[in-house]
């Protein structure tokens, strides 16, 4: 080994001594607090005030919520929705974007190792007693080149660490346009068997009443009803012709939404019609605590991990007035040859070390960082909104869902006395004791009551899906007592 070699050689590891001297020196007087969990506005109650206590103890919101109401053509079109929903795939593309975003950041923290090569010739012509000034030469050169930002402040910390909640945040989304997908799919499935079975319901009473209007004129030839009768009945008929086509609407628009939301081509039939079908039973849904839909909502998951960014990325600015160290190095072997002479190869070295401060800016840092500060005050008070507006739609879901319950209990009592008073009515204008009228009334009241018995079943239906929806669906995302110290790295004052 030459003295030259030798001499680089102790040149670069005096700086790389004298660099982690330096680096240790600065960090041990740097204070790194852990960025925390933030806390809601108000307190949250221990329980929500519109659970029954009969519910308490009810089946929680399970991964598969959908599962709960035993409906295997359901279940089919959620789990296809899950795996084929454009809005989903969009999600999990913006999580494979943040987390290369992440790692972006955290390579900040390593060196830069590259490496050179050059290769160069150059002849003059001139006669060899000139070229003894000016000779011809022939150079290969080789080596590597590293660049290292040292990190004193935690200034690239804090970035990294924030890009890592930033693929928190957006992981939260896919399980938030997962809930979103899954209950949309439920809420347009019962939407359309409930338009099937008012469908149902309208086209049986149509025929009913094209009958009645067949016995009426039958009875107008006969001398034994009037005009004002026939035309009363046919009037009747007409009226529930009419309700069909706004039916078979919804029953149309309903199918290509379902489309959408599973991935299929809009033109073609999601589900056929089920004549067999049958509402499920109201069953009891344990709604938690409060403090629970911390974990389990994904909004909320996402929002505080957005807050936790905001914090890191107010901690990059403020190391904005930190010291930065910057360390480069090429080291490498060069072959060169002088005429015809060549020389032995040797090896070359540059090893520089940079320190800069700022000294003044016009106040350009501290407006950084307060603009940052700023948004991260915005983040948290975003987020606390989201978590009292997250409680105020369990509390609203599980009002509605109660009250739904009441009305289609006295829904289906109305239709047992109606139905039992248009079989009375009935046998009672056959024997001549009421005339048309009545009974035109007695039936208008039980289709309305059927209808409505319907529109209430699909509202408790509907109140069901809000619920599980406003609970967040599916189990908690993160582990009660987790903080965001989980997903942010110790970052400076």
């Amino acid at each position: 080994m030459t003295s030259s070699s030798r001499r680089n050689r102790r040149s670069v590891s005096a700086a790389t001594r004298l660099l982690s001297l330096a680096a240790g020196a600065v960090l041990s007087a740097c204070s790194t607090p852990a960025v925390r969990a933030p806390a809601p506005s108000v307190p949250l109650a221990a329980a929500f005030a519109n659970s029954p206590a009969a519910q308490a103890e009810g089946a929680a919101a399970g991964a598969a919520w959908w599962a709960a109401w035993a409906d295997p053509a359901l279940t089919a079109l959620v789990e296809e929705a899950l795996g084929a929903n454009q809005d989903i795939a969009i999600a999990l593309q913006r999580v494979a974007q943040a987390r290369a975003g992440a790692d972006a950041q955290a390579s900040r923290l390593w060196p830069t190792v590259g490496v050179q090569a050059s290769a160069s010739r150059s002849e003059s012509g001139l006669p060899a007693a000139v070229k003894q000034g000016q000779p011809d030469t022939r150079a290969l050169r080789a080596g590597i080149d590293v660049a290292w930002e040292i990190d004193l402040a935690g200034g690239v910390r804090a970035a990294r660490d924030a890009a890592q909640a930033d693929a928190t945040a957006a992981a939260a989304g896919v399980q938030g346009a997962r809930l979103l997908v899954a209950s949309e799919v439920a809420r347009q499935y019962f939407v359309l068997r409930s338009a099937h079975e008012r469908l149902r319901i309208v086209q049986a009473l149509a025929k009913a009443q094209r009958d009645t209007a067949s016995r009426v004129e039958s009875r107008l030839r006969e001398g034994q009803a009037s005009e004002f009768d026939h035309d009363r009945a046919r009037a009747e008929a007409d009226a529930l012709d009419s309700q069909m086509p706004a039916l078979r609407m919804l029953v149309g628009t309903t199918q290509t939404k379902l489309a959408v939301l599973l991935g299929r081509n809009p033109s073609a039939r999601v589900v056929d019609v089920d004549n067999g079908f049958a509402w499920p039973a109201a069953r009891a849904i344990a709604a938690g605590q409060p403090s629970e839909l911390l974990r389990r909502r994904p909004d909320l998951v996402a929002a505080e991990a957005h807050v936790g960014a905001e914090a890191l990325r107010t901690a990059e600015a403020r190391a904005q007035w930190w010291p930065k160290l910057f360390l480069s190095a090429l080291v490498g072997r060069e072959d060169l040859r002088l005429n015809a002479l060549d020389l032995a190869p040797v090896h070359f070295s540059n090893v520089a070390l940079a320190f800069a401060m700022p000294v003044f800016n016009a106040g350009r840092i501290d407006a950084g960082v307060r603009v940052q500060s700023a948004r991260a005050d915005e983040a948290l008070l975003v987020w606390q909104k989201a978590v009292l507006l997250a409680v105020q739609e369990v509390e609203d879901s599980l009002l509605v869902r109660s009250q739904e319950a009441e009305r289609n209990a006295a829904f289906a009592l109305t239709v047992e006395h109606r139905r039992r008073s248009l079989q009375r009515a009935e046998s009672l204008q056959r024997e001549g004791q009421i005339d048309l009228l009545v009974l035109l009334d007695v039936q208008r009241s039980v289709l309305a009551s059927e209808l409505a018995l319907s529109e209430g079943r699909l509202q408790q239906a509907l109140a069901d899906v809000q619920l599980y929806k406003a609970l967040g669906g599916g189990f908690p995302m993160t582990q009660p007592g987790t903080a965001m110290t989980s997903l942010a790295a110790r970052t400076p004052q």
